[in-house]
């Protein structure tokens, strides 16, 4: 594979940072690079102003109203994204569930839903987990039976990101009882509104509403909320898994935290000396960029062969693993860099709206946190001993 972005590349590069420099708003920048938390509003006034320049939808097919770029478009776009301190994506419509909806959907569901998702009209949220099946999904047991044309769900979902603000859920549920683990699993989905559902919150080490529990009590689900086939629903759960620990590398989003640990590093000293130039710091920073440096390649390697359509295999499990460790230790050095003052739990100043003055310095309350929340990215989207048995069968038979 050829490493060198071509002339058409480099330029597309500087229209996405120009687009940045002209509509990414100074104030949901500074947020994301102090990183502070963001509201439901923060993230629907970026996602208003991407789909304005039709740049929100970059892995749907142009018909359905995506790009149309290429992989190397999009891993460019997603670094200067990152790089700028634009809000993440929030990826369970616009990139999990409406890949399955155009791979899966009646021409019905496409059309009804895909457009809600662009305008943001719906906030989707992920029904997969549950007490007894993170991991080990495939032992869920939230149960659907059919009763007419509606199907009648009874269970519980946990970790539920951001179900807070969503209207809409795709879920997992067990519609053949008998059947063996992966099958008897069909996919539905379903409106929060619906009798029946109750959201209960999560609150993490670091004092945040991130996620949620969602209870289902004789909720009634229409039978054309079924994508696929009944009983087929594993297949679409593995489509949309290996779309979601694929985008798990967060190449950009390393990159970006890397930059700033630079930062901190530079501007924290050690014996009246910047951090930066203790040669034991230096040397942990070089080796946690060297690792990104070569999961970008391999991202990029993995991404160009699916460019024809494919869907990518057992090798998004190692970048979910790599991924997921270079985050943790960029989080982990910029604790160290910090010191003692890492050490104060300080919720008020992560706030969205806080406007005073630090107890320390304005980059200092949020790494202690990010650090304890990182521990979640080997865990979610399959845990990372999970990825390394997947690897061990499907590429190295084991």
């Amino acid at each position: 594979m050829n490493i060198h972005f071509t002339p058409e590349e480099q330029a597309f590069r500087q229209e996405v940072q120009a687009f940045l420099r002209s509509n990414l708003p100074d104030d949901l920048a500074r947020k994301v690079r102090l990183g502070r938390r963001l509201a439901k509003s923060d993230h629907q006034r970026w996602q208003k102003i991407l789909s304005q320049q039709g740049w929100y939808a970059v892995n749907w097919p142009v018909e359905h109203g995506g790009t149309g770029w290429s992989v190397v478009q999009k891993h460019i776009f997603d670094e200067e994204c990152a790089a700028a301190g634009a809000p993440r994506i929030v990826s369970f419509g616009v990139n999990m569930v409406a890949p399955v909806i155009i791979r899966f959907g009646t021409p019905a569901q496409k059309d009804y839903y895909l457009p809600r998702i662009l305008s943001g009209e719906d906030w989707w949220c992920q029904g997969y987990s549950e007490p007894g099946a993170g991991s080990d999904l495939a032992s869920l047991k939230t149960r659907a039976h059919r009763d007419g044309d509606h199907y009648v769900v009874n269970g519980q979902k946990t970790w539920t990101t951001l179900g807070q603000h969503a209207n809409r859920i795709f879920c997992l549920v067990r519609t053949d009882p008998g059947a063996k683990k992966q099958e008897g699993i069909s996919f539905l989905l379903i409106d929060m509104d619906t009798p029946g559902i109750t959201v209960r919150p999560i609150i993490t080490l670091d004092g945040e509403h991130e996620v949620n529990e969602v209870f289902f009590d004789n909720v009634r689900v229409p039978v054309e909320n079924l994508v696929g086939e009944e009983n087929r629903g594993w297949t679409c759960a593995k489509y949309l898994l290996t779309h979601e620990r694929t985008g798990q590398a967060g190449i950009g989003l390393s990159k970006a935290a890397l930059e700033q640990l630079k930062r901190i590093a530079m501007a924290e000293t050690v014996r009246g000396r910047p951090l930066i130039e203790d040669p034991m710091f230096r040397a942990r920073i070089a080796e946690v960029e060297m690792r990104l440096m070569a999961v970008e390649m391999s991202t990029l390697r993995i991404l160009a062969a699916t460019r024809d359509g494919g869907v990518p295999g057992a090798e998004s499990s190692l970048l979910k693993i790599q991924g997921s460790e270079i985050r943790q230790a960029i989080t982990n050095l910029m604790r160290k860099a910090l010191g003692p003052n890492a050490l104060p739990f300080l919720e008020h100043e992560l706030e969205p709206d806080f406007d005073g003055d630090p107890l320390y310095q304005d980059y200092s309350a949020a790494p202690a946190s990010q650090y304890f929340n990182m521990r979640k990215l080997s865990i979610y989207g399959g845990s990372n001993e999970i990825q390394k048995n997947i690897i061990a069968k499907m590429v190295l038979e084991l």
